[in-house]
């Protein structure tokens, strides 16, 4: 493992009130102290902060004014000497801090490496890192919960409890094997073998269950909303987001392309994808709008397909309730204001059970309905974070199911008979899977690709 010096900017690019560069490694008070202008950094206590001046040391005139943190191994995030320059906001001043540090010795962190290196030195588990950048990247205050929890490690600890259950159960089974002279080790049977998997395989199954919940607010849900042009649709995503982000007009055809943004509806964070209006036409732009609409309908996870109450149901209509069918959707019947010339018994046979809603987004009625709706299209009831273990990372939900599936295996040789040594390699196996959670059997060249998709300085 490389124990180098490394710094990074830590805060976002652009203005703001203050930037941080931080440093990690052997040397990281020493190279700050070095340019540091006020308390000597090498006698003060740990976790503490300091006022003074970065030094240039060509110059040897202040470069900026700033607030130094020191914090000594091992109770840091990375279990290395860690320091953190707060400097002002702005590209310039925090760059020209951070070139006067690279000039001293230190590299440049690489994308994650702070968190690689915590994960590395065994400050977190690789549930934990990942947990990190969802902790970043949560659109919803439901999602910061999920990633709270797993950062603190509660998954961790359930795939560590099902592991070490394997664990003992495999090493049972060796001794047995070993060591058959042994009259005082209880023999492994088929019988306790069997009650053992079907534990873990239950406690696995009760987690995927709400994984795709857990992906949900992880991730997003991807709503498309569809229709025919000027029935409501850029009205609907502006009403949702709070803010003017489609063109909104009576002439019919005005949305030409895919509109994007995320909303928090009841505590689910929606990708709206605004369309073109679903309709045959001439217009060649138009047109490349609709055949984008397609495409997103066959990506989507929701679709709010929103019909005009002041139309009767046309034949495009109808069409589109045929190219969402097995789809999960809702049915928003829009414009109850004017006059209904739509004919709900029939849209309701159409739907074939599935919701339908009807509102007046004009007088901005309806909406409450429709985002509890929406809710309750994926979450029984109010979503609970408390107790609940969610699984949110496709990566985990995927291992999970291969533990589940070898568990299935070692459970159908088991009922046929075999060997007690034969049953251990898929036993085996789901510990394996479980490892890779964790990180404790996960590749090299797994982890590098893990963390390189987290941002600069983290």
């Amino acid at each position: 493992m490389e124990t180098d010096t490394i710094t990074a900017i830590s805060t976002p690019t652009g203005e703001g009130a203050i930037s941080i560069v931080r440093l990690s490694g052997s040397e990281a008070i020493q190279v700050a102290a070095a340019l540091f202008k006020g308390k000597n950094l090498h006698q003060v206590d740990s976790h503490t902060m300091h006022y003074g001046k970065i030094i240039d040391p060509d110059t040897a005139e202040a470069a900026e004014e700033v607030m130094v943190s020191v914090m000594r191994a091992p109770r840091t995030f990375t279990r290395e000497d860690v320091v953190e320059i707060n400097c002002h906001g702005g590209m310039v001043a925090v760059n020209r801090v951070l070139e006067i540090v690279l000039s001293q010795g230190p590299r440049l962190a690489e994308p994650g490496e702070f968190t690689k290196r915590a994960f590395l030195n065994g400050r977190i588990d690789l549930s934990q890192a990942e947990a990190v950048m969802d902790l970043i990247r949560a659109k919803t205050d439901k999602a910061m919960s999920v990633a709270l929890k797993q950062m603190d490690g509660r998954l961790s600890g359930m795939i560590q409890k099902y592991r070490q259950s394997l664990l003992e159960t495999v090493a049972h089974v060796e001794v047995n094997i070993d060591y058959p002279e042994y009259d005082d080790v209880e023999e492994m049977s088929h019988e306790m073998m069997r009650v053992k998997t079907k534990e873990v395989h239950a406690e696995i199954e009760e987690l995927l269950q709400v994984a795709k919940q857990g992906k949900i607010l992880r991730e997003g849900l991807a709503t498309a909303i569809i229709g025919r042009p000027n029935v409501g649709k850029s009205s609907l995503m502006n009403t949702l987001v709070q803010e003017n982000k489609a063109i909104v007009t009576e002439v019919p055809g005005t949305t030409r392309d895919i509109i994007e943004e995320y909303v928090n509806v009841r505590g689910v964070p929606l990708r709206l994808v605004d369309t073109a209006g679903i309709r045959e036409t001439e217009d060649i732009v138009e047109k490349i709008g609709v055949e984008r609409s397609r495409q997103v309908l066959k990506d989507a996870d929701l679709i709010l397909f929103v019909l005009n109450n002041n139309d009767a149901l046309t034949e495009e209509d109808e069409k589109l309730f045929e190219a969402i069918q097995g789809l999960e959707y809702i049915v928003i019947v829009n414009k109850t204001d004017l006059e209904q010339k739509l004919d709900l018994e029939r849209v309701h046979e159409l739907a074939e059970g599935k919701p339908v809603l009807t509102t007046s987004l004009i007088e901005e009625k309806g909406v409450d309905e429709l985002e509890t709706a929406i809710a309750e299209t994926f979450f029984a009831g109010d979503i609970d974070t408390g107790d609940l273990t969610y699984v949110s990372n496709v990566r985990h939900i995927q291992l999970l199911r291969q533990a589940k599936q070898a568990l299935e295996d070692a459970m159908e040789g088991i009922e046929m008979g075999m060997p007690m040594d034969i049953v251990q390699i898929d036993v085996t196996r789901t510990w394996e899977f479980l490892g890779e959670i964790i990180g404790d059997t996960a590749s090299d060249s797994l982890i590098d690709q893990l963390f390189s998709q987290f941002c600069l300085g983290k």
